[in-house]
């Protein structure tokens, strides 16, 4: 198990997603503050939904790949755990500096995560398809959907944040998986 080039392959991946959240707050301010988590959950879904399609279908209408969707699923789920703590504001309330605080300390709840599972998985995810990633996230948002239809009350599952972080590790997994196809289509050609 090779949990140095995990970390460093998550990082990087953590990176280019935090890129795109700050340039996006930089052109739109923290307006996704005043989303419920229902309406983050609903975005991500449209992504996931979009990304099965992609998988699915030779045709494509928008010249883009699954790669800008999973980078959207990673930064809406950490805008949602953002949500879950402040709980949603009225009015954009975050400085680009505040957001980046809380969207790290999201990060660092969500890497801690992976690694303790990757610990007890042994990176068993190397040996997945992305497609089967992708079905993993999208049962994981339809789960938060129930949970949330449930008013959040659930049996004995657990709740919507583990489902979010899920999600994120699920999605930095498969950009890494992309990654590293793109670097061995690119060493053949």
């Amino acid at each position: 198990m090779n949990t140095d080039k995990t970390i460093v392959q998550y990082n990087e991946i953590i990176a280019h997603c935090q890129s795109i959240f700050i340039d996006k707050m930089k052109d739109y301010g923290s307006a996704w503050r005043t989303l419920r988590l229902p309406s983050l959950t609903d975005q991500i879904f449209i992504k996931v939904q979009r990304i099965r399609t992609l998988q699915e279908h030779q045709e494509r209408k928008i010249e883009e790949d699954e790669t800008t969707e999973f980078v959207a699923v990673i930064n809406y789920s950490l805008m949602a755990l953002i949500q879950i703590e402040k709980s949603v504001a009225n009015e954009p309330d975050l400085d680009l500096e505040h957001a980046i605080a809380l969207y790290n300390e999201k990060v660092e709840e969500t890497r801690g995560l992976m690694l303790r599972k990757n610990h007890d998985y042994g990176e068993a995810w190397r040996s997945m398809r992305i497609s089967s990633l992708t079905d993993l996230i999208f049962q994981k948002i339809l789960r938060i959907k129930q949970i949330e239809d449930n008013q959040g009350k659930t049996l004995i599952s657990e709740g919507v944040k583990a489902n979010y972080q899920d999600m994120i590790n699920y999605a930095v997994f498969a950009l890494i998986l992309y990654s590293e196809k793109n670097m061995i289509n690119n060493e053949k050609s």
